[in-house]
C-alpha cells in the first residue's frame, strides 16, 4: 500500500512537472524532477524495505530510518520544489471541486504560514525528535504498529516543515541567507549532538524493547544502541553543518562583493 502511494505522488509530480516545463522550463529543471524522484525513493527505503523490519529488531536499524525520514527525504523532496507540480499534476476533477476552494480559504493559508514560520518549525522537529526518542514512547511505538506509523509521520511531516524555511521551495517567498539561518542549523544540530552523545555514552540499554525481543543479527544492546548513536551523531550532524557551512562561507564574502 505504502508502494502504490508513493509511486502515486511520483506519477502527479512528473505529470505536473511536464505540464510547467512548457511555459516555465528554466525554473522546473532537470534537477528538480531527480531531486524530488530521489526524495521519494529513499521515503520508500526508509518505510516500505526491508529496512522497516531491520528496524523492529536492531537500534542502529531504526536511527538509520529516523535519518532517512528527518534529514534525507524532506530536503530533497523540497528542492524538487513540489507545490505546484503536484497541484497541476492532480486531476481537474479533484482540484477544482475539492482542493481549490481548500486552498483559498484564508484561516487555512495563515495556518500554513506560522507552521512553517522558523520558530515553530524548529520546535516542532526538534520537540517531535526528543519526544519520541523517551523511552516509553519509543518502545510503546515499536510495540505498535499504527503508533510506529504515526511516529514516521510525525518525524516526517515536522522535518518538512523544518527544511522548508531553509530551503525556501517555490511559491514560498526567497528569503536571504542571514545569520539567524545559521543559528537555526546550528541550535538544531546542537540537539542532535546531545541526544547521539547520551546514547553513546550511556553505559545501559537505554530502551527495554531491544532487551525483550529476540535478535537474529546476535548484536547485544548496548554495542547496538552505540552504533545507533555514532550514525545519528556523524551523519545527522553531517546534514545541518553542511548547509551551514556554506551559508556561513556566503555571508562572509558579502560584504567583499557588496564593496566591490
Amino acid at each position: 500500500m505504502l508502494t502504490i502511494a508513493i509511486v502515486l505522488v511520483g506519477c502527479v509530480y512528473l505529470r505536473g512537472w511536464f505540464a510547467i516545463r512548457k511555459t516555465r522550463a528554466s525554473q522546473f529543471r532537470l534537477p528538480r524532477l531527480s531531486s524530488f524522484l530521489l526524495g521519494l525513493a529513499v521515503l520508500w527505503m526508509a518505510i516500505a524495505s526491508p529496512l522497516d523490519d531491520f528496524a523492529d529488531a536492531l537500534l542502529s536499524a531504526h536511527m538509520v530510518q529516523h535519518l532517512l525520514l528527518m534529514s534525507v527525504v524532506p530536503p530533497l523532496v523540497l528542492f524538487g520544489w513540489p507545490v505546484v507540480p503536484l497541484l497541476r499534476g492532480l486531476p481537474a476533477w479533484i482540484l477544482r471541486p475539492v482542493l481549490g476552494p481548500l486552498l483559498r480559504l484564508a484561516v487555512l493559508r495563515r495556518l500554513g504560514r506560522w507552521l512553517i514560520s522558523p520558530v515553530v518549525a524548529w520546535m516542532a522537529m526538534n520537540l517531535t525528535f526528543l519526544g519520541w526518542h523517551v523511552p516509553a514512547a519509543y518502545d510503546f511505538a515499536l510495540r505498535h504498529e499504527y503508533w510506529h506509523d504515526f511516529e514516521h509521520v510525525c518525524f516526517l511531516a515536522s522535518s518538512l516543515a523544518f527544511w522548508w524555511y531553509v530551503i525556501q521551495p517555490s511559491p514560498s517567498q526567497s528569503r536571504r541567507n542571514s545569520w539567524g539561518l545559521l543559528l537555526y542549523l546550528l541550535s538544531a544540530d546542537l540537539v542532535n549532538t546531545a541526544l547521539s552523545a547520551f546514547l553513546a555514552f550511556c553505559d545501559w540499554p537505554f530502551y527495554g524493547y531491544y532487551l525483550t525481543q529476540p535478535n537474529p543479527f546476535h548484536v547485544s544492546p548496548l554495542s547496538d544502541q552505540v552504533l545507533g548513536a555514532v550514525i545519528m551523531w556523524v551523519v545527522g550532524s553531517f546534514v545541518f553543518l553542511a548547509p551551514a557551512t556554506w551559508i556561513t562561507f556566503r555571508l562572509l564574502q558579502a560584504p567583499s562583493t557588496h564593496m566591490a
